[in-house]
Protein backbone atom coordinates (compact mmCIF):
# COMPACT_ATOMS: atom_id res chain seq x y z
CA UNK A 1 0.00 0.00 0.00
CA UNK A 2 1.74 2.91 -1.08
CA UNK A 3 1.85 5.96 1.70
CA UNK A 4 2.04 9.97 1.53
CA UNK A 5 5.52 9.95 1.05
CA UNK A 6 5.00 7.93 -2.06
CA UNK A 7 2.90 10.81 -4.23
CA UNK A 8 4.09 13.35 -6.37
CA UNK A 9 2.91 17.09 -6.62
CA UNK A 10 -0.28 16.14 -8.57
CA UNK A 11 -1.35 13.82 -5.35
CA UNK A 12 -0.86 10.49 -6.83
CA UNK A 13 1.25 8.00 -6.49
CA UNK A 14 4.90 8.51 -7.74
CA UNK A 15 5.43 6.08 -11.31
CA UNK A 16 9.02 5.58 -10.02
CA UNK A 17 7.27 3.96 -6.98
CA UNK A 18 5.32 1.57 -9.10
CA UNK A 19 7.73 0.68 -11.66
CA UNK A 20 10.08 -0.27 -8.09
CA UNK A 21 7.57 -2.68 -7.12
CA UNK A 22 6.99 -4.34 -10.49
CA UNK A 23 10.55 -4.67 -10.92
CA UNK A 24 10.11 -6.71 -7.77
CA UNK A 25 7.49 -8.82 -8.23
CA UNK A 26 8.31 -9.69 -11.86
CA UNK A 27 11.87 -10.88 -10.27
CA UNK A 28 10.34 -13.45 -8.08
CA UNK A 29 8.74 -15.98 -10.88
CA UNK A 30 12.58 -15.13 -12.57
CA UNK A 31 14.43 -16.56 -9.76
CA UNK A 32 12.47 -19.60 -9.87
CA UNK A 33 12.84 -20.16 -13.06
CA UNK A 34 16.92 -19.24 -12.96
CA UNK A 35 17.02 -21.03 -9.74
CA UNK A 36 19.81 -18.32 -8.63
CA UNK A 37 19.91 -14.54 -8.44
CA UNK A 38 18.52 -12.26 -11.64
CA UNK A 39 19.60 -8.46 -12.59
CA UNK A 40 17.19 -6.51 -14.64
CA UNK A 41 18.55 -6.17 -18.38
CA UNK A 42 15.46 -4.78 -20.22
CA UNK A 43 12.13 -3.00 -19.50
CA UNK A 44 10.41 -4.14 -22.61
CA UNK A 45 7.33 -2.27 -22.21
CA UNK A 46 5.42 -0.36 -19.10
CA UNK A 47 2.05 1.35 -19.58
CA UNK A 48 0.31 3.27 -16.52
CA UNK A 49 -3.40 3.02 -17.28
CA UNK A 50 -4.61 5.10 -14.51
CA UNK A 51 -3.10 7.14 -11.40
CA UNK A 52 -2.64 4.88 -8.20
CA UNK A 53 -3.66 7.03 -4.77
CA UNK A 54 -2.66 6.73 -1.38
CA UNK A 55 -5.47 4.59 0.45
CA UNK A 56 -5.52 2.37 -2.70
CA UNK A 57 -4.63 -1.59 -1.86
CA UNK A 58 -1.96 -2.45 -5.02
CA UNK A 59 -1.57 -6.27 -6.41
CA UNK A 60 0.55 -7.23 -8.71
CA UNK A 61 0.89 -10.59 -10.86
CA UNK A 62 3.68 -11.32 -12.47
CA UNK A 63 3.97 -14.74 -15.30
CA UNK A 64 7.01 -15.66 -17.05
CA UNK A 65 6.15 -15.65 -21.12
CA UNK A 66 9.40 -16.55 -22.38
CA UNK A 67 12.65 -18.11 -20.78
CA UNK A 68 15.56 -18.14 -23.09
CA UNK A 69 19.06 -19.49 -22.56
CA UNK A 70 20.08 -16.90 -19.65
CA UNK A 71 17.38 -15.00 -19.87
CA UNK A 72 13.76 -14.67 -18.42
CA UNK A 73 10.77 -12.88 -19.85
CA UNK A 74 8.16 -11.85 -16.94
CA UNK A 75 4.67 -9.95 -17.61
CA UNK A 76 3.52 -7.93 -14.45
CA UNK A 77 -0.39 -6.88 -14.28
CA UNK A 78 -1.26 -4.01 -11.19
CA UNK A 79 -4.42 -3.97 -10.27
CA UNK A 80 -5.61 -1.24 -7.41
CA UNK A 81 -8.32 -2.19 -5.30
CA UNK A 82 -10.16 1.05 -4.01
CA UNK A 83 -13.24 2.65 -2.46
CA UNK A 84 -13.62 0.41 1.10
CA UNK A 85 -16.94 1.61 0.88
CA UNK A 86 -17.73 0.22 -2.21
CA UNK A 87 -14.84 -1.78 -3.18
CA UNK A 88 -13.76 -1.43 -7.02
CA UNK A 89 -10.63 -2.76 -8.36
CA UNK A 90 -8.87 -1.63 -11.49
CA UNK A 91 -5.90 -2.43 -13.71
CA UNK A 92 -3.07 0.59 -12.72
CA UNK A 93 -0.42 -0.43 -15.19
CA UNK A 94 1.30 -3.45 -17.40
CA UNK A 95 4.82 -3.97 -18.18
CA UNK A 96 6.69 -6.58 -19.48
CA UNK A 97 10.47 -7.07 -18.29
CA UNK A 98 13.32 -9.16 -18.95
CA UNK A 99 15.99 -10.90 -17.08
CA UNK A 100 18.91 -12.24 -16.74
CA UNK A 101 20.22 -14.85 -14.42
CA UNK A 102 23.82 -14.33 -12.77
CA UNK A 103 25.81 -16.25 -10.62
CA UNK A 104 28.15 -14.90 -7.05
CA UNK A 105 30.40 -13.22 -9.77
CA UNK A 106 26.95 -11.23 -11.67
CA UNK A 107 28.11 -13.53 -14.77
CA UNK A 108 25.60 -14.56 -16.81
CA UNK A 109 24.87 -18.08 -16.86
CA UNK A 110 22.40 -20.59 -18.57
CA UNK A 111 18.68 -21.56 -16.93
CA UNK A 112 19.11 -25.35 -15.63
CA UNK A 113 16.09 -27.11 -17.38
CA UNK A 114 13.05 -27.08 -15.65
Amino acid sequence: MPFPADLNPAGDVFGGWIMSMVDIAGAVPAIRQARSKVATVAVDSFVFKQPVSVGDVVSFYAEIVHVGTTSVTVEVEVYARRNPENPVVVKVTEAKLTYVAIDELRTKHPIPAQ
